[in-house]
C-alpha cells in the first residue's frame, strides 16, 4: 500500500467533538451488547496492515482465486460481474442529481459500479479498468456534499469508495487517494458528528434498516482512513457497534424482519457485509453474526418467496423477486454450510441475463436483469461456501417480534402450490401498515388472495404527501395500501385500526391441519371487547378462517374483508373467484369462497380500480370482497364469522 498522504483538516480534533447517544424514538437499551474495545491504540494494534482487507484479504483471496479456477458456481457468477463492469465502462460518470430530497440512487449507483470494477480489477488487474475507478473515485470527490440530510445517500457512498481504495490495494494515484480519504473524512463521517442537525443523525442508534446501512458505511470509512486519524477511525466503529444492536434486536425471537422481504435484502445485506469487513480486518465481527434470531432470518426470508413467484409483500415490500439469485442469503449458507440458503441453480444462470441491460442511471436506478450492487463482495462469499448439509424449510412455520406472521405451505413437492401467509403487528412498525389479521393465499399457482404492497415514495414526497407520520389521524393512512380497507382483514364500524395496537400470536399448533390464532383485540380497541382470528390449514386445497369476536356497546358493524385482483360471482352462500380466460382451450381457475357462519347474509364486491385517491396505487382489477354484519344481528354479545377458502383440486379438470 502507497504512503498515505496526512491531511490537516481543521476541527477534527475529538476533544471538541460531541454527539449525544441517542437519536431516535428507540433509546432501549438492546437486549445484547456487541464485544466492543474500540480504542485509538486497539484499532492501531488489531487492524490488519495490508490492504486488501475490507471483505477480501490475503487468506481469502487465496480461497477466493482457487474456487474462481475449479467451482463452476464461483466461475459463472465471476462472468457476470465481469459483463456488468464492462457494462459500466460505457456509462456517463456520475453526477450529483438529486430525485426529491434524495441522492440515494447515485450513491448506489457507484457502490455497484465499484463493487463491480472493483472485483473486476482485484482479480486481472487489468490497468483500464483501474483508470474508470479513478474517474469514477474522482466525479464523486468533487460533489459539494454526498447528501448528509438523507444520511442512506452517505452511508452508501462512503461505503463505495472504501472499497474503492481498499480493493485496488494502493494502486490508484497518490492524488485520487489522498482525495477520497479526504471527501470520506469529510463528507462521509464527519457530518454524523454534526450536532446541531441531529435530525439527520438519528440513525445511529435507531431499530430500521438505516442503522445497518448507516452504521455499516461508516464502518467501512473508518477502516479506510484508519492509518490518517485512527482516533476518529476508532470513535466511529466504536459508536457502530453500541448503535448496531438496536437494528438487530429487531430480527428476534425468530427471524422475522419487521419491514418484510425487500427491507430485509437491504438492511441484511448491509449488516452481512459489515460482518465480513470487520473480519476480514480484524479477524472478528465482534458478536453481529451471532445476535439472537439473525441467522434464523434466512429461514423468514426464504419463506417470504412463495410458489406464483412473488414476494409474501407486507409492509413496504415488493411484489416481486427480481431473476438475481440471492448473495446475502449466500452469506448464511458460507456460515452454515447448509444448501437450503444457497441458490445454486440461480448462480448458475448464464452471465448475459445478469448484465446491464440499458443506461437509466439518471431516471430509474433499477436496471432490470443486473447485479445487485454489494454482489461484487457477495463473490467472496460463494468462494467460502463449503455444503456441509441440506436442510428443508417447515411447512407451518411462525414469528414472534414486532411484526409477527405465520406461513403454511404444501412443501416443496406439491402439486397444488398451496401458500397462506399471515399477519399481525400494528401500523406503528417500521414500514407498516394497518394491516394486522390481514393475509394472502395462494393455490394452483395463483394468487387469490393479494396485499397491494408497496407504491413509489417520491411520487408521494413530491405532492407534499405527510406518508412517513404515523400517527392515528396521520394522511399516511388514507391510502389504500396502508390502511385496513386494502387488507384482507376485519374492519369495525369502517374505522381505521388502532395505529398503536399490535396484534399478537396467541397460539400455534404444527401437525396434518396446522393453526394459527392472533388476539386482534388491541387493534380494536374500544370498538370490539374482544377479537381472535385463526387460520387453519384444513386440507391441501383449503383454508379455513375464523373469527372469534366479541362486541361492546360501540360496535355498529362488523366488516370481513378480502381483497383480489381477480373476477368475483356472488353465489349463495359466498362467492366464486376466477381467473379471466387467455384461452379457449385453458380451464379456468377458480377459488370457491364458501360463507359457512352466515351463509344468509350476502357477500358484495367493492371496485378498488381506479382506487379511492388519485395518489393511490393503481393496480388492474383490484377489488374487495365483503361481509357486512351488523351489529343488531349478533346475540349474546358474541359472534364467530367462519369462512373457507377452496382451490380446485384438479383444475384441469374444472374442479
Amino acid at each position: 500500500m502507497k504512503k498515505i498522504q496526512i491531511f490537516l483538516i481543521i476541527g477534527l480534533s475529538l476533544n471538541f467533538i460531541s454527539c449525544k447517544k441517542s437519536f431516535s424514538d428507540n433509546n432501549d437499551t438492546p437486549s445484547v451488547k456487541l464485544t466492543n474495545p474500540f480504542t485509538k491504540n486497539f484499532l492501531i494494534d488489531n487492524l490488519r496492515k495490508d490492504q486488501p482487507r475490507l471483505v477480501l484479504n490475503s487468506e481469502i483471496d487465496k480461497v477466493l482465486r482457487d474456487k474462481l479456477k475449479t467451482d463452476p458456481v464461483v466461475k459463472n457468477f465471476y462472468s457476470a460481474i465481469k459483463l456488468n463492469a464492462m457494462g459500466v465502462m460505457n456509462q456517463p460518470y456520475l453526477e450529483r442529481i438529486k430525485i426529491g430530497r434524495r441522492l440515494l440512487h447515485i450513491s448506489r449507483e457507484m457502490l455497484y459500479r465499484i463493487n463491480m470494477l472493483g472485483m473486476v480489477y482485484h482479480v486481472e488487474k487489468d490497468p483500464i479498468i483501474l483508470d474508470r475507478i479513478n474517474n469514477e473515485v474522482l466525479a464523486v470527490c468533487l460533489f459539494s456534499d454526498w447528501n448528509p440530510s438523507h444520511y442512506l445517500d452517505v452511508g452508501e457512498m462512503t461505503m463505495a469508495l472504501a472499497f474503492a481504495l481498499d480493493w485496488t490495494a494502493g494502486d490508484l494515484p497518490q492524488s485520487t487517494i489522498d482525495k477520497a480519504i479526504q471527501a470520506i473524512i469529510e463528507k462521509g463521517i464527519m457530518p454524523s458528528y454534526e450536532t446541531e442537525n441531529r435530525s439527520n443523525i438519528w440513525w445511529i442508534d435507531s431499530n430500521n434498516n438505516w442503522n445497518q446501512v448507516c452504521n455499516g458505511g461508516m464502518i467501512a470509512g473508518s477502516i479506510a482512513i484508519a492509518e490518517i486519524n485512527p482516533q476518529l477511525a476508532a470513535r466511529t466503529i466504536k459508536r457502530s457497534l453500541d448503535g448496531i444492536p438496536h437494528a438487530l434486536d429487531e430480527y428476534g425471537p425468530d427471524g422475522v424482519y419487521p419491514e418484510g422481504s425487500t427491507y430485509w435484502g437491504y438492511g441484511t445485506s448491509f449488516s452481512v457485509v459489515t460482518n465480513a469487513m470487520l473480519e476480514s480486518a480484524f479477524g472478528t465481527d465482534f458478536g453481529l453474526g451471532d445476535y439472537p434470531g439473525f441467522k434464523d432470518s434466512a429461514y423468514f426470508r426464504l419463506l417470504m418467496n412463495t410458489p406464483s413467484g412473488w414476494y409474501y409483500n407486507y409492509a413496504d415490500c415488493g411484489d416481486k423477486r427480481s431473476i438475481n439469485p440471492d448473495v446475502t442469503l449466500a452469506w448464511f449458507a458460507s456460515k452454515s454450510g447448509d444448501e437450503l440458503f444457497f441458490e445454486r441453480s440461480r448462480f448458475l444462470n448464464p452471465p448475459e441475463s445478469l448484465k446491464i441491460q440499458k443506461n437509466t442511471i439518471q431516471t430509474a436506478p433499477q436496471k432490470i436483469g443486473r447485479l445487485r450492487r454489494l454482489n461484487g463482495a457477495g463473490l467472496v462469499w460463494l468462494s467460502q461456501y463449503q455444503k456441509q448439509k441440506e436442510s428443508e424449510l417447515p411447512t407451518s412455520w411462525k414469528g414472534d417480534g414486532t411484526n409477527p406472521i405465520a406461513v403454511f405451505t404444501g412443501g416443496y413437492d406439491d402439486p397444488y402450490s398451496y401458500y397462506l401467509g399471515c399477519k399481525g403487528g400494528s401500523g406503528t412498525v417500521n414500514h407498516g401498515n394497518m394491516d394486522a389479521g390481514s393475509f394472502i393465499f395462494e393455490i394452483n399457482g395463483l394468487r387469490w388472495v393479494s396485499d397491494p404492497g408497496n407504491q413509489a415514495y417520491h411520487d408521494l414526497e413530491k405532492k407534499g404527501f405527510d406518508l412517513w407520520n404515523k400517527a392515528q389521524d396521520s394522511q399516511r393512512w388514507t391510502l389504500l395500501n396502508k390502511g385496513n380497507f386494502g387488507h384482507s382483514t376485519i374492519t369495525v364500524n369502517n374505522q381505521l385500526h388502532k395505529v398503536d395496537g399490535k396484534a399478537t400470536i396467541v397460539d400455534f399448533k404444527q401437525g396434518d391441519k396446522p393453526e394459527v390464532t392472533f388476539d386482534l383485540t388491541p387493534v380494536f380497541e374500544g370498538v370490539l371487547k374482544s377479537s381472535k382470528r385463526k387460520f387453519t390449514k384444513e386440507s391441501n386445497t383449503s383454508l379455513v378462517i375464523d373469527d372469534f369476536i366479541e362486541i361492546n356497546e360501540s360496535t355498529k358493524t362488523i366488516t370481513w374483508q378480502l381483497i383480489t385482483t381477480f373476477d368475483i360471482d356472488i353465489t349463495r352462500g359466498g362467492a366464486t373467484i376466477s381467473k379471466p380466460e387467455y384461452s379457449s382451450v385453458t380451464p379456468v381457475k377458480k377459488l370457491f369462497v364458501e360463507n359457512l357462519s352466515h351463509p344468509d347474509i350476502e357477500m358484495k364486491i367493492i371496485s378498488l380500480d381506479p382506487p379511492p385517491l388519485d395518489l393511490d396505487r393503481r393496480i388492474k382489477g383490484l377489488k374487495r370482497l365483503e361481509l357486512n354484519i351488523p351489529s343488531s344481528s349478533i346475540e349474546g354479545g358474541k359472534i364467530e364469522i367462519k369462512v373457507r377458502l377452496s382451490g380446485q383440486k384438479n383444475w384441469r379438470q374444472g374442479y
